[in-house]
């Protein structure tokens, strides 16, 4: 069983940036697929960013190309979201979490394991 914790997220300027973390348990954490996503109040969670084992392929929504970064580390069991150029827009509670190893990395019923989330706010 993999237990995840965000961290990072904070009260930002448009235009500011921020680094979020999300540390795995266990000795496994190597193996697998990861993302990030958010939700806005009253919205659905959806896809921002995933990252293959071995961090050799990565993946994101059209909304955030160019500005944010997901990376890993596997020694540290930590993936990371680098997120640049925040808009007001990008106001959520972000998530980590596994993806399952048939899943796809976009849709949500393809992942396990969430952490507790971290919230970003961004003001105008």
């Amino acid at each position: 069983q993999v237990q995840l914790v965000e961290s990072g997220g904070g009260l930002v300027q448009a235009g500011g940036s921020l680094r979020l973390s999300c540390a795995a348990s266990g000795r496994t954490f190597a193996y697998y697929d990861m993302g990030w996503f958010r939700q806005a109040p009253g919205k659905e969670r959806e896809f921002v960013a995933g990252i293959s084992r071995g961090g050799l392929n990565t993946y994101y929504a059209d909304s955030v190309k160019g500005r944010f970064t997901i990376s890993r580390d596997d020694a540290e069991n930590t993936v990371s979201l680098q997120i640049n150029s925040l808009k007001p827009e990008d106001t959520a509670a972000y998530y980590c979490a596994v993806k399952k190893n048939d899943g796809t990395y976009y849709r949500i019923e393809d992942y396990t394991h969430w952490g507790q989330g971290t919230q970003v706010t961004v003001s105008s």
